[in-house]
């Protein structure tokens, strides 16, 4: 069994008060690996009362309470500094067996050296020049700051087969470790599908990433041959009402529905599992979890070819899914082979999502870890 690890994951923002990807994984790994060991979490103080509150026992560090995590589309770059340090007062002197720190927001993995422990840094995506595109020339101090990570440790871990190689190919010669993230796949198989039907499904924030205007422009041509075709838009974000009047637009306001956001995990999968496609137009992911919850249940998935999407790599054509260009024409042509086809491919995408499973991947983080401490 071995000893009992002392370990911290360090975030900005922490589920359940923030569901996004990276706050879902910390969850289940933390939660899993807490069964066993001393587990940390820290990052913003989302909750009223003391700083450290104890919950599945996991123990939760609050930083700062910041107002606006975003700003505009962008999250905000002040929280994470004064998050930061926050974590040079509340780490200085600690010993802990393992520091798991998340690559972005950056800051905190510099904090993060002041505590006598063995750090590892967490890649869920490499931006390199992606940064000049991003913030123009002051994109430079960002390209700096994350290739600053590369020399505050040996010890990294990709979330991804891609991530891995954007980091081989920016300079990073150090061992990196693929953990991928993973689902509660026998959680989803116990959820039954919603009341509320449709033809196809997209979930996620709705920020001008995610390409949901594609999607909805692939609606038009869809409806050529289904004019009842029906979509649901689960998510919210700032991208939300330029959707919803895109939507009108294109005279698609009988055929997609915008749900918004649901607090329930359960009602998200339930709706999944009601669907028949998963589209997934998304031009920059870590990774995509949502991509292997479709998968499980029961879904085919359509997604997009781009060079900042890793969740394409999770699509085995004809199996699990198609990839589509970046157009609406293709993006279309791939969601109407998959809706004819999805009953053939139902049993083999959930088998491709079952090797997934948290538990067996959890297993293989701790494996990593006690190699190290």
């Amino acid at each position: 069994m071995g000893e009992t690890l002392r370990i911290a994951f360090i975030y900005d923002v922490i589920y359940p008060w923030v569901k996004g990807g990276v706050e879902r994984r910390l969850y289940e790994i933390a939660k899993r690996l807490a069964e066993k060991h001393e587990v940390h979490i820290y990052g913003y103080k989302h909750w009223d009362g003391k700083k450290i509150q104890e919950m599945n026992g996991i123990f939760y560090h609050g930083t700062i309470k910041p107002k606006k995590i975003y700003h505009g589309n962008r999250r905000a770059i002040l929280p994470p500094i004064f998050h930061s340090i926050n974590l040079l007062f509340l780490l200085k002197g600690q010993h802990l067996d393992i520091i798991d720190c998340q690559a972005t927001p950056y800051f905190p993995c510099y904090a993060s050296r002041v505590s006598n422990s063995n750090l590892v840094i967490t890649w869920h995506e490499f931006w390199g020049n992606y940064w000049l595109k991003y913030l123009g020339r002051a994109g430079f101090f960002g390209k700096i700051i994350e290739r600053g990570l590369f020399v505050l440790t040996d010890n990294h871990i990709a979330v991804s087969l891609k991530t891995k190689k954007d980091l081989y190919k920016a300079g990073l010669r150090k061992n990196i470790y693929v953990v991928p993230n993973g689902i509660d796949f026998e959680k989803i198989q116990e959820i039954k599908p919603s009341s509320y039907t449709s033809d196809i499904i997209f979930v996620g924030r709705l920020i001008k990433e995610k390409n949901v205007p594609l999607l909805l422009k692939a609606l038009t041509i869809i409806k050529q041959d289904i004019p009842d075709v029906k979509a649901v838009v689960v998510g919210d974000g700032p991208e939300r009402e330029y959707l919803e009047k895109l939507s009108f637009k294109l005279n698609l306001q009988d055929n997609v529905k915008f749900l918004g956001f649901l607090n329930r995990y359960e009602d998200v999968v339930a709706l999944m599992k009601a669907s028949k496609v998963f589209a997934f137009p998304s031009l920059r992911e870590g990774f995509g979890i949502v991509v292997i919850e479709a998968n499980a249940s029961g879904l085919p998935v359509v997604t997009v070819e781009h060079e900042m999407n890793a969740s394409k790599d999770l699509i085995l054509e004809w199996k699990n899914g198609f990839i589509a260009k970046v157009n609406e024409k293709d993006f279309a042509e791939k969601i109407l082979i998959a809706l004819e086809k999805r009953k053939k491919m139902k049993k083999l995408s959930t088998e491709i999502a079952r090797k997934y499973n948290w538990n067996e991947i959890v297993k293989k983080l701790e494996r990593y870890y006690r190699w190290i401490a």
